[in-house]
């Protein structure tokens, strides 16, 4: 007869489970602990924040970080500026973005296949890559910012919202994205709405984009966050400090070859709260779109 095994299955079973949560913990506890001290540093007095042992508990609490946080800069107006630029982003390439993802997977037309190709193509180009091709032509845009109409003489779109807006309008990623969650909508509805004579753009708002709810989360909260944290661009586009963003004010604090840690910390915590926000309004519908948008080509 076999000798029974010295485990059996139900105890290697919690055994495993065990490891499992406990490595899981581990890894998380090691991701949180910069989150922690960033917390702790906006709350520490100056002196300790580099003190000898290091102290991961102030032993004096105080707020005056987050009041340097916004006397240093004017930290309310980048603020909004940036509210405005991640807004902007986010509508423009949930209409644009699902609009070009349901003609992607519902209409039949020549190149689709071959559009949609060159489109996966464009993801793989790094951003860095096109930013000296896409400053050039907001630059010499005719008819804007003082341009004639062969696009010289003025900045065009150079300082301005617009600057930052338009080359995101439409990302390959958003476009991709709906195109996916379109795939998986059965195309009955689309046969039966032509049937009865709705206008492709009628089918495409008024019966598939309410079904797309899930996904235009998703898409919104990745565009937001990719919008609220962008630095370079808008460094490169605006020079008047009345439309800086709070990531290029955050660069106020470090000056001289030395860094303000305390209000950088109060005014980086201050900057993930909008995205902290809107990921516990939609988390619902992000684990839906999540779910719903897989690989169907």
């Amino acid at each position: 007869m076999p000798a029974a095994p010295l485990i059996s299955y139900p105890a290697r079973n919690a055994i495993g489970q065990a490891a499992f949560y406990a490595v899981s913990i581990a890894i998380a506890v090691f991701m949180f602990l910069p989150f922690f001290w960033s917390i702790m540093t906006s709350l520490k007095p100056s002196e300790d924040i580099f003190s000898i042992p290091i102290r991961w508990l102030p032993t004096e609490v105080t707020l005056e970080h987050y009041r340097q946080a916004f006397t240093t800069v004017p930290f309310g107006l980048y603020f909004w500026n940036s509210l405005v630029l991640a807004v902007a982003g986010v509508l423009a390439n949930l209409f644009f973005g699902s609009l070009s993802g349901y003609a992607f997977a519902k209409l039949h037309f020549r190149g689709n296949k071959a559009m949609f190709r060159v489109l996966l193509a464009a993801m793989m180009i790094p951003g860095i890559v096109t930013m000296i091709p896409s400053f050039y032509v907001l630059k010499h845009f005719p008819l804007i910012g003082g341009n004639d109409l062969f696009g010289g003489g003025g900045n065009g779109f150079l300082n301005s919202f617009w600057g930052i807006i338009l080359p995101g309008a439409s990302g390959s990623f958003a476009v991709f994205f709906m195109r996916q969650f379109f795939l998986t909508l059965p195309s009955d509805m689309m046969e039966m709405a032509r049937i009865e004579g709705c206008k492709e753009f009628r089918i495409f708002w008024n019966i598939y984009l309410p079904l797309t709810k899930p996904a235009l989360a998703t898409l919104g909260i990745f565009t937001f966050q990719a919008g609220w944290n962008s630095f370079l661009w808008p460094m490169i586009i605006l020079n008047d400090p009345e439309k800086a963003t709070i990531q290029m004010g955050l660069q106020a604090f470090s000056y001289n070859y030395q860094t303000d840690y305390g209000p950088m910390m109060a005014g980086a915590l201050i900057a993930i709260l909008p995205i902290l926000v809107l990921f516990l309004l939609l988390q619902k519908y992000f684990v839906q779109g999540i779910a719903f948008t897989g690989v169907k080509g």
